[in-house]
């Protein structure tokens, strides 16, 4: 993405739910993830153009393969458009994909893709239970619907010619009993908006975190996506916590921050 190519992931922003993105306590940009060589850029929320413009050295969308919606709420959704036109040269170079479930394109509804920035595309992939997509030379599995508002998936990537999954993504969802069994990374990241469970919201929290790392055991665990009672909780005292309960290197993810995917051997 910026010149060099280097398999990790980028977390340009690392809010979760409504109010700490529209205060931005913490950015909403997306996710990136580099792996051989290809670019995957993962719910671009709010603010994720002008992170790949402000970063240093800077990202150039135009080096994209592909963008993944895990869902279409606005904090995952908000800058699809504007990427898809980026990753396309202003729409005069057709390439790149999207991933997304399809009530994120759906004219009967409230779709997050508008029609024209659809014919910029290479091809649109709609992510379903069980489904399996190639892009470049990485392989993406979406195991199992979520619990959540709209239609949700978490991913699972990893390279086409290789057995192993890299990275898992727990995208939003309420617990629901195995979910854990459906990730199997080598880096495991999970999206932890709230510090204790709330009846109703269809979200993580760190007993779930917890019972998920525990029984999974990756390589590391990442947290990220947080809400207002994990920033005040510090979500950085809640990984070495949750490192000491589990024996699993556990970080809290930092806006702007880069795992090196090579570490975990």
């Amino acid at each position: 993405m910026t010149g060099e190519e280097k398999d990790e992931i980028m977390f340009l922003g690392t809010a979760g739910a409504r109010f700490v993105m529209i205060t931005q306590f913490r950015s909403s940009a997306g996710t990136v993830l580099s792996l051989n060589g290809t670019n995957i850029l993962i719910d671009p929320g709010p603010g994720t153009l002008v992170r790949f413009a402000s970063s240093k050295p800077k990202l150039n969308p135009a080096k994209l393969h592909a963008i993944v919606l895990t869902h279409k709420h606005l904090d995952h959704s908000n800058d699809v458009n504007v990427m898809i036109e980026a990753m396309t040269k202003g729409g005069f170079k057709h390439r790149g994909v999207l991933l997304c479930p399809n009530d994120a394109l759906t004219d009967e509804g409230d779709a997050v893709v508008l029609n024209h920035y659809k014919g910029l595309l290479e091809r649109i992939e709609v992510l379903k239970e069980g489904g399996t997509y190639t892009v470049g030379e990485i392989m993406i599995n979406t195991p199992k619907r979520h619990v959540h508002g709209v239609e949700t998936y978490g991913l699972n990537i990893g390279l086409k010619d290789e057995e192993e999954t890299k990275v898992s993504f727990i995208a939003d969802t309420r617990y629901f009993n195995g979910l854990e069994n459906y990730y199997d990374g080598k880096a495991l990241v999970l999206n932890v908006v709230m510090y204790q469970r709330r009846e109703g919201v269809d979200h993580l929290c760190v007993a779930d975190a917890k019972k998920i790392i525990a029984t999974k055991r990756p390589r590391v665990a990442i947290l990220t996506h947080f809400g207002m009672t994990m920033l005040r909780n510090k979500p950085w005292a809640i990984a070495k916590q949750l490192s000491d309960e589990t024996g699993v290197a556990v970080i809290a993810a930092r806006d702007g921050m880069s795992f090196d995917l090579d570490t975990l051997g």
